[in-house]
């Protein structure tokens, strides 16, 4: 049973959310609050284990990378939703870019990206993004996007001219998108897509079926799944990717089960990480998943034949996003001494 509790919840004093108001970001208790299922604020919070922890970088790259981002006034989701490998895949050089605002229609609990009534789209920003990915070096580019059910198609034209502006200046580099289920506008999305086609076609599911209610109000497992398989049948030629995550009250029986959905669908590659709870007003953390469960998802996901699966404590969608492309194995997440010898992993 998921930690959400099926519900509802008003804080003590009452206090009505704030309305939606265009080009304002509504965060923690004023996004959360209208969801069908509510979410009671968390009070104290699971001690995280030794295993959620990444890696020390370099605190001049990460700046020099949030300042070409501010030159061009581009967002990236590893800000915008509070990513713990920030540091660590800034300073490699890498960044997944935001396109389209920082105001998703939106209001999934696990997520820290702001909710409301976005502003028109920046007709600059295909051209800022393709000059920021030239200005960086990049030969791996992630675009992903809030959701836009405002727009007619979803911004699947918005994400074709960030495709057609960055070839143009960056003709070697690789291209994913990390795209949003296109609610209600998939067939449009679909054409436009399939005619101007990045390098990886990706799309996180998110959670389990049973979950879905709670986490992803607005969204619809069937759909993301149809979403993915659809593209692949346009476009063979192109890899497809999904992730999701873990410790939010699934089951592992659930999860394997929901690999098969996604081997049956045609997907190419798979990530799986843990979620962390962005704010005590977000979605409860149920459990942290330790490392060996991640490895049974990785094992039962390559012996269904999976091109690449990556599941750790610290992987994310777009994590290492080119390593995983190329055929890399996951890495390996990092443990304490202290922590393995209890648990017999260190040899004497």
């Amino acid at each position: 049973m998921s930690s959400l509790a099926v519900q509802t919840h008003v804080p003590a004093a009452k206090v009505k959310p704030k309305k939606a108001i265009q080009g304002e970001k509504l965060r923690g208790y004023d996004k959360v609050a209208r969801i069908p299922i509510k979410v009671i604020p968390t009070v104290e919070a699971k001690k995280k284990p030794d295993w959620i922890r990444v890696k020390l970088s370099s605190p001049a790259e990460v700046a020099r990378i949030k300042a070409k981002l501010r030159e061009q006034k581009l967002y990236t989701v590893c800000e915008e939703a509070a990513c713990p490998n920030l540091a660590q895949c800034f300073s490699d050089g890498t960044a997944t870019f935001m396109i389209m605002g920082d105001i998703c229609t939106r209001r999934c609990p696990f997520c820290d990206v702001g909710h409301g009534r976005p502003n028109e789209l920046d007709k600059d920003e295909p051209r800022h993004t393709a000059e920021t990915i030239l200005g960086l070096e990049l030969k791996y580019a992630v675009i992903t996007s809030v959701d836009r059910d405002d727009l007619k198609d979803g911004g699947a034209n918005h994400f074709v001219e960030v495709l057609n502006e960055s070839r143009a200046l960056s003709p070697n580099c690789l291209i994913e998108i990390l795209v949003p289920d296109f609610r209600g506008r998939m067939d449009i999305a679909l054409d436009l897509l399939t005619e101007t086609a990045p390098d990886v076609f990706n799309h996180n599911i998110e959670t389990v079926p049973r979950l879905y209610k709670a986490f992803r109000p607005g969204s619809d497992y069937q759909h993301s799944l149809d979403l993915l398989k659809l593209y692949k049948e346009r476009r063979p030629d192109i890899a497809t990717k999904c992730g999701f995550m873990v410790g939010l009250g699934e089951t592992e029986e659930e999860i394997y089960a929901l690999l098969d959905d996604l081997k049956a669908h045609n997907v190419d590659m798979i990530t799986v990480g843990q979620y962390l709870q962005p704010s005590k007003n977000h979605a409860p953390v149920d459990r942290y998943v330790h490392p060996d469960e991640f490895q049974r998802y990785m094992d039962y996901g390559k012996k269904i034949g999976f091109f690449n699966i990556w599941a750790g404590p610290m992987v994310r969608s777009s994590y290492f996003a080119d390593r995983q492309y190329y055929g890399e194995d996951c890495p390996a997440p990092i443990r304490s001494k202290k922590a393995l010898e209890a648990e017999g992993k260190l040899g004497c």
